[in-house]
């Protein structure tokens, strides 16, 4: 028997595809367009958006007969035993593909985006930790771990990760980004590709584009971002990614940008994505963003002319199940309403995929190998070492922490002995196990009250909850000034309550009106001060919050980004001295709860000034973070004031000593000035940055090699640019701390960029005793 050529694995995968492609009928090309969310919810509390409105009945075997493009969520939607659902999964593709006359199975896909989110997965950090650690090698192998772990069962594509720019901390889902600042989120979240994709899972970029930029901090807003906003601040990190990382998927994002939805906007998603960026990969729908083309944003009278708005724009998969791309594609094709070449268009890329991956090779076998362990013993290694390099020590003025080991400590607040505090909204047990609250954790999780008291064992901390996260009641504060009055220093952790929709005080759906701490705590944590003992805050939340109200007022403030499953250990080991602290703020602090949205991206009139009475300065800024050791930077080359050609290099370079008595890491930023351009520009902004670990008396030479790249901004006419002028480049601590300064001007005619612009800064990192 002849083997059909698209069988063949010897030929490209292209010819494969140009092969199968004429061979199917136009019901078995449209089923690759689609995922089928098997078990999902259609009354009460759902995962997703609106999701009881959307989802719709199928027949299974009936739906199956002609293939199928994903399943959607198989270990995500429900608790389910890894090792069962992997097998469970095997039979559902093994029947997929007989039913089917080519025999193709689906691609599985899950939520990846601070581990698998599947029970008994390991629960890492949230994205906004991984910016806090600065340290991207770590965040590619925490995820190459993810990626095999899905890969264990059966899993092809990951939904991770989030590359939106946080334009305003009011919003919920900051937890789920890397930061506020483009280069950050483009260095981690490039990583977070490197290693998913080095596993085999396909790594899908989100939201693309415009996401975090939602009037109001409301979730799925209008966009109103300006045309150089979008292109100099929303999109870079997509563009790192796709170029440095190697990512084969992109989802549109739910949200509109002056009118036009993402997932209707062929410029976005056809004319930028694959004509000038080249990408090749499949564009997915954020999950029902086709049909709400319809119900949400009114730009499609009917599912059909969603499904032809989506396919024309270049979204070639509709997630989570079918809806616009089943029935109602299939009749407008037959009426002649929707080209067929739409529809081959995307199936090619589907097929393309499916054919990488192995799908459409006859020894093509689904069986899970190998024992299944989604929590292992490394796994939690590289969460508990992510955390501890993501806590970040804002303050600390007299020296407080770290704490003695026979301290009498009040460990006071709702977030210190409850486990789902260190974990954000798509963490399994916050996303999904509070729908099913007869099942357990599945992973172990200790408590910050739990760790402290492991971790200081002559402390006799005593403990007390003093509120709730976010009810009213201040009941339990008696008992908290009690047990403060008890103690030598109280340690108060407060912070968030991850959740969806309004479920919780952090996570998709839940937005914030101010940046005031939810409920009565900043009530309780005043409360505390007055005792007169000292207080150290300790914060687990999903965003930042205003703290000026206690500035000056307590001993110590320690921040933690839910820090996922080893955080507990983590956040206790740097208030016993065990961890050196090292996080560095992806976002900003702010002094007071309002005058937002504001980042630190700031140009001259975003910052502060006599012409009115608000004054913006965050209470800590991007970047500031302290440690238990000193560091001192010497023998820095950078020159005087020079000259250099717009296509040149520079080269920038500085000594770290570690000159305390424990080991630390101190993050080397380098931040770029530019004094005058054609349009305005942010006051400072990232642009390279090295984590260097030192052991006490050790030192590092860390050299930046500044490329006019990375000054390019988009002009007037809308093209990027490297214009001649005036730079600074500065060496520091923070956005808001220098500690050298090296100018140079760049001569030359203007120089256009194109596709292969150089997107990060070079550095090199040499001992020096």
């Amino acid at each position: 028997m002849t083997t059909a050529p698209w069988r063949d694995p010897a030929l490209p995968a292209a010819a494969r595809v140009d092969d199968l492609l004429p061979r199917m009928t136009l019901e078995e090309k449209t089923a690759q367009l689609y995922g089928v969310w098997v078990g999902a919810a259609t009354d009460g509390d759902g995962v997703a958006p609106l999701q009881s409105e959307m989802t719709t009945d199928y027949d299974w075997d009936e739906l199956i007969t002609h293939g199928l493009g994903q399943l959607t969520r198989p270990f995500g939607t429900a608790p389910v035993d890894p090792a069962l659902g992997a097998q469970a999964l095997a039979r559902a593709q093994r029947r997929i593909a007989d039913a089917g006359r080519f025999g193709i199975p689906a691609i599985a896909h899950e939520e990846c985006l601070a581990g698998f989110t599947a029970w008994q997965a390991t629960a890492y950090p949230v994205p906004l930790a991984w910016g806090a650690a600065f340290d991207p090698a770590l965040v590619e192998e925490m995820a190459r771990r993810i990626g095999e772990d899905l890969r264990s069962v059966g899993v092809h594509q990951g939904l991770a990760p989030v590359l939106d720019v946080v334009r305003d901390p009011r919003w919920g889902r900051v937890e789920e980004t890397i930061g506020e600042d483009p280069y950050l989120v483009g260095t981690v979240g490039a990583a977070y590709v490197r290693g998913l994709e080095s596993a085999g899972i396909i790594a899908t970029l989100k939201h693309f584009a415009g996401y975090a930029s939602s009037a109001g901090a409301r979730n799925q807003a209008p966009v109103r971002a300006g045309v150089r906003e979008f292109a100099d601040v929303v999109l870079p990190p997509f563009e790192m990614a796709l170029r440095e990382g190697g990512a084969r998927s992109v989802m549109a994002a739910y949200t509109d940008t002056d009118g036009v939805p993402a997932s209707a906007d062929p410029g976005l998603l056809t004319g930028l994505l694959r004509e000038q960026w080249d990408f090749t990969g499949t564009v997915v729908a954020d999950y029902f963003g086709i049909g709400f083309l319809q119900t949400q944003h009114r730009v499609a009278g009917t599912e059909a002319e969603a499904a032809h708005a989506a396919l024309s724009a270049g979204v070639d998969v509709e997630l989570p199940t079918l809806r616009c791309y089943g029935k109602p594609l299939l009749e407008a094709v037959r009426a002649g309403a929707v080209p067929e070449s739409l529809i081959d268009r995307a199936v090619h890329r589907v097929l393309l995929q499916k054919c990488e991956l192995g799908l459409l090779d006859e020894d093509w076998d689904p069986e899970p190998a190998g024992r299944i362990n989604l929590d292992s013993t490394a796994n939690r290694a590289v969460a508990r070492r992510l955390a501890q390099e993501s806590v970040v020590l804002l303050d600390n003025p007299d020296g407080l922490l770290p704490l003695a080991p026979d301290t009498r400590v009040a460990v006071v607040g709702p977030r210190a002995a409850d486990a789902l505090a260190m974990l954000g909204c798509y963490s399994f047990p916050s996303h999904v196990l509070t729908q099913h609250p007869e099942v357990p954790t599945g992973v172990d999780i200790p408590t910050l009250l739990e760790s402290l008291r492991a971790e200081l064992p002559d402390a006799k901390a005593a403990f007390a909850e003093g509120c709730g996260v976010s009810d009213p009641d201040t009941s339990g504060f008696e008992e908290a000034v009690a047990r403060t009055a008890e103690a030598d220093v109280c340690v108060a952790v407060l912070g968030d309550r991850a959740g969806l929709f309004g479920r919780g005080t952090s996570g998709e759906g839940c937005d914030a009106t101010d940046l005031r701490l939810p409920g009565v705590q900043a009530e309780l944590l005043d409360t505390l001060v007055a005792t007169g003992v000292p207080v150290v805050l300790v914060l687990l939340t999903g965003r930042p919050y205003a703290l000026g109200r206690w500035e000056g007022r307590l001993a110590a403030v320690v921040q933690a980004f839910f820090p996922g499953e080893e955080g507990g250990p983590a956040v206790a080991g740097v208030l016993s001295g065990r961890v050196n602290p090292s996080g560095r703020l992806p976002v900003s602090v702010p002094r007071v709860p309002g005058g937002q949205p504001w980042t630190y991206l700031q140009p001259p009139l975003g910052l502060r000034a006599d012409v009115s009475n608000l004054d913006p300065t965050p209470l800590y800024a991007f970047g500031h973070g302290r440690s238990y050791t000193e560091f001192v930077w010497e023998d820095f080359q950078g020159g005087p004031a020079s000259e250099m050609d717009t296509d040149g290099t520079y080269d920038v370079s500085v000594t770290v000593r570690n000159a305390g008595d424990r080991a630390g890491a101190e993050v080397v930023q380098l931040y770029l000035h530019d004094p005058v351009a054609t349009v305005t520009r942010p006051d400072v902004r990232l642009i390279g940055y090295r984590r260097l670990e030192l052991e006490p008396g050790r030192s590092s030479r860390v050299t930046f090699r500044f490329h006019p790249d990375l000054s390019a901004f988009t002009d007037r006419s809308g093209r990027r640019v490297v214009e001649p002028g005036a730079l600074e480049l500065r060496l520091a601590v923070s956005s808001a701390d220098v500690r050298h300064t090296s100018r140079l001007t760049l001569t030359g005619p203007v120089r256009v960029l194109g596709p292969d612009r150089r997107l990060h800064c070079e550095t090199e990192v040499s001992g020096v005793d």
